[in-house]
């Protein structure tokens, strides 16, 4: 009982929560694009690009009202920019070359790349329940590739190496964004990220569409059907982009990635009371899976929280006894002075 009331502190149970938030997000911007592919409409780019315009113009205005100095080379961002923005055209790209399945396993690749990265940048440790809860969470999405195997749900893509390829750069670059955007946030201010990553990617994805998606925008048909999914789109992203750094600052960029694992979950579920497909049931165990993983991997992030307060309260003591006793040497200091003198 004392175990569950340790793991229910409020960090834990605000982060699991902003995971599922998050991963909600995502999913609902899967749809969106569904949605959008449905109707003949292929931009990727583009729907980024709204996502930067606006991300751009609300913390951009914050920063301008505070008028503070940057607190981070301004380069950083530009690069960070880059990265995020070839990280989502890869991702989206790959789904044209290869199978759903291999691109469900960009997911599993990202998490040892962040663990890797945190590991050799910010020095992170991985105790073994925090290794454990990311082995369940994986185990949970290789159960879910295998129900896609087993119902017939997949296809082998045109070109599978070339899609596979893709996938594993993008997670890759995921990766690398996520862990930047953690020490960032962390070293930085998460106002000024938001801003110069928005100001970066719009410049970036606007050259990006002139080359590549200028025809595709030409093209397009706009109606209240089309428009709805595009800016409902921003509008999910703009809000993932917003409250990531508040949960990489809280818990990590791991934690972020193994969140994630749940928007194939969540789809399923959509799928199901949404629009009434009948889905495999290994499904259902890969979701469970997951969500213990979760649970194990933020009682870790607990545990180690414990061991800082502890830590901190023992250094705090140490400091107050070192202050004691060299009050009281001072004090048997000036006792012997006085003592010396008199005699």
């Amino acid at each position: 009982m004392s175990k569950l009331k340790e793991f229910c502190t409020k960090k834990t149970l605000l982060g699991l929560g902003l995971g599922q938030f998050l991963s909600l997000l995502i999913t609902s911007t899967g749809f969106a694009s569904s949605e959008l592919a449905r109707k003949g409409i292929n931009a990727p780019t583009s729907q980024s690009f709204l996502n930067y315009v606006l991300l751009a113009i609300v913390y951009g205005g914050i920063m301008l009202y505070r008028r503070e100095k940057l607190k981070a080379k301004w380069y950083y961002y530009l690069i960070l920019g880059v990265i995020d923005v070839e990280a989502n055209f890869l991702v989206v790209k790959a789904y044209q070359y290869t199978s759903l399945t291999s691109v469900m396993l960009l997911d599993c690749w990202s998490i040892p790349s962040v663990m890797i990265l945190t590991w050799i940048f910010l020095k992170t440790k991985y105790r073994f329940k925090k290794i454990t809860g990311v082995v369940v969470c994986v185990a949970g999405l290789v159960a879910v590739v295998f129900s896609d195997v087993h119902s017939g749900d997949w296809s082998g893509g045109s070109k599978p190496l070339l899609g596979d390829g893709l996938v594993i750069a993008g997670a890759t670059l995921y990766a690398v964004s996520n862990v930047s955007e953690e020490f960032l946030v962390k070293n930085a201010d998460r106002v000024e990220l938001m801003a110069l990553l928005g100001f970066f990617g719009a410049i970036i994805s606007a050259i990006q569409i002139a080359i590549l998606e200028r025809t595709e925008l030409k093209s397009i048909h706009w109606s209240a059907g089309a428009a709805f999914p595009f800016f409902g789109f921003a509008l999910a992203m703009f809000l993932f982009y917003s409250f990531v750094p508040v949960l990489l600052k809280m818990t990590g960029s791991t934690m972020l990635n193994l969140s994630l694992l749940s928007s194939d979950m969540w789809a399923v579920l959509i799928r199901i009371f949404a629009y009434h497909q009948k889905v495999d049931w290994i499904y259902f165990i890969a979701f469970g899976a997951v969500v213990v993983g979760l649970v194990i991997y933020s009682g870790g992030a607990a545990d180690e929280d414990r061991s800082a307060d502890v830590a901190d309260e023992n250094a705090e003591r140490s400091k107050h006894d070192e202050e004691a006793g060299a009050v009281a040497n001072r004090g048997r200091g000036l006792l012997a002075g006085s003592s010396s003198k008199s005699g």
